[in-house]
């Protein structure tokens, strides 16, 4: 069985910064919401891939491989601004963070008919997805910190909600607020700013085919 032959180029810390640098801050400012943070996170991952670049086989790209590496860090630096923050949990009563609503009774607790729903706004078409989520990145910017974070950790990165609310210090239930509400918000923000736009284009005339 051959194995991928990983070249001296591969392998060069400058052309890491070069290809993927752009592309790992992105990625690390959409979960951190902090430029310094990420840039943080960044520059621990290159040192990490930089001290253990001789463990990598090329059975993923580059990319795929600084990108898990990167994943690693993020997650560290959650955990840690978490802890830094273990007493002052986000209360799903918060109103300085989204004012009053009535998903939630009186003790905070979401309502058993107001159980999050899968966000599944994203269209099929390639070209709409870069559309799309341009207006997604700049809808999560408008959204609180802590719960931007929520919300990307559940819904595009996947991960079980019983470990997002331990890295961010939640209970699970006051995670199940931030993201009822994040959807909610988010869900306004890019029927304004996007679906919205869409449907006041005008309508593209098919191109007539002779029979």
């Amino acid at each position: 069985m051959s194995s991928t032959r990983v070249t001296d180029s591969q392998l060069d810390p400058e052309r890491w910064v070069h290809e993927h640098g752009d592309y790992l801050l992105s990625n690390a400012l959409l979960r951190l919401r902090d430029r310094t943070k990420a840039e943080d996170a960044v520059q621990d991952t290159l040192v990490t891939a930089l001290h253990s670049r001789a463990s990598f086989r090329g059975d993923s790209s580059v990319r795929t491989w600084l990108t898990g590496i990167l994943k690693n860090k993020v997650l560290e630096a959650l955990r840690k601004q978490a802890r830094e923050v273990a007493h002052h949990d986000a209360s799903p009563t918060d109103d300085d963070v989204f004012g009053p609503e009535s998903d939630f009774d009186e003790r905070g607790h979401l309502l058993p008919n107001r159980m999050p729903s899968p966000f599944s706004l994203s269209p099929s078409d390639s070209l709409e997805k870069q559309e799309f989520y341009v207006a997604l990145r700049q809808c999560l910017d408008e959204l609180p910190e802590r719960v931007g974070q929520a919300f990307v950790s559940v819904e595009m990165d996947r991960r079980p909600a019983d470990d997002v609310a331990d890295d961010l210090q939640l209970k699970r239930n006051n995670l199940y607020v931030l993201l009822h509400r994040a959807r909610k918000k988010l869900r306004a923000c890019l029927e304004s700013n996007w679906f919205g736009e869409r449907r006041t284009s005008p309508p593209s005339t098919p191109e007539r085919r002779d029979s």
